[in-house]
């Protein structure tokens, strides 16, 4: 896809939805991570830091969001997985609740004719019970949108755990083996990859989490039980193309040996 005459100067990004290749990192050959997760966490500190209320740290994230994306197209990176609401996040305060789900319905509504002309695939990842039903609906939408697009797949994972997908995706072979689909003692592991809420997409090679906490809360842990992880200082709203870059060239640093030894 090209983005040459595509204008882009209205968007509220930091900078240049697409920078001029002399900026983008020239990373080595096949260093590129595939699949790239990232926990964006911060935005409620970084509200409150500066003396505002934790909902207007969300609204700084969104343009952050869209600039990390538009450097993961640049970096070549081809899945990117957004923990944007999880499992537990609805024992937050219910002000908060609603305003998150609100703001993550608008935003979804808002700009997928964007993330459609940039090649963006949209998807879903989580449970769809006490999901709002209009999130849904703007999900179903933007996947629907933009399914025939190649360059990258955006996977929001909103209202996700990664034990309610491990759980889910139990819970699904158990009514086979009920069913006599398949025998309890012949389940595997490629089985269990086969049941969860996106089977097509790869592991995770790469998770960032912003903010400086050194976890990965539930996110992701079957994919990315062998994935880099890089914990990075930065609050979420205060983050850019350049930090997931930052944490690209660290990756192509590391040694993956998925528990054998180079020769």
């Amino acid at each position: 896809m090209s983005f040459e005459n595509v204008d882009y100067t209205s968007l509220d990004i930091p900078s240049a939805p697409f920078s001029h290749p002399e900026i983008i990192p020239s990373f080595p050959q096949g260093a590129v991570p595939r699949h790239v997760g990232v926990i964006m966490d911060g935005n409620g500190r970084w509200a409150q830091e500066r003396g505002l209320i934790r909902t207007n740290g969300h609204q700084a994230a969104e343009p952050v969001v869209f600039d990390i994306i538009a450097g993961a197209i640049e970096a070549g990176v081809r899945y990117l997985s957004l923990y944007t609401f999880s499992t537990e996040n609805w024992k937050r305060s219910p002000q908060e609740v609603s305003f998150l789900m609100g703001f993550s319905r608008d935003i979804i509504h808002r700009r997928v004719a964007q993330m459609n002309e940039w090649g963006v695939r949209v998807r879903w990842s989580g449970r769809r019970p006490k999901l709002w039903k209009s999130v849904i609906k703007e999900l179903e939408i933007a996947q629907e949108k933009t399914k025939n697009n190649t360059v990258i797949d955006v996977i929001f994972c909103i209202n996700y755990g990664g034990r309610a997908e491990i759980a889910d995706a139990a819970a699904a072979i158990a009514r086979e083996v009920a069913e006599s689909k398949i025998k309890g003692h012949k389940v595997t592991e490629k089985m269990i990859s086969e049941h969860l809420y996106l089977p097509d997409v790869p592991d995770c090679d790469l998770v960032i989490r912003t903010s400086g906490e050194q976890r990965t809360s539930n996110f992701l842990p079957w994919q990315a039980a062998y994935a880099e992880l890089d914990f990075i200082p930065e609050l979420f709203p205060d983050c850019s193309r350049e930090v997931l870059w930052r944490s690209i060239q660290k990756f192509a640093g590391r040694d993956r040996r998925f528990g054998g030894v180079k020769k």
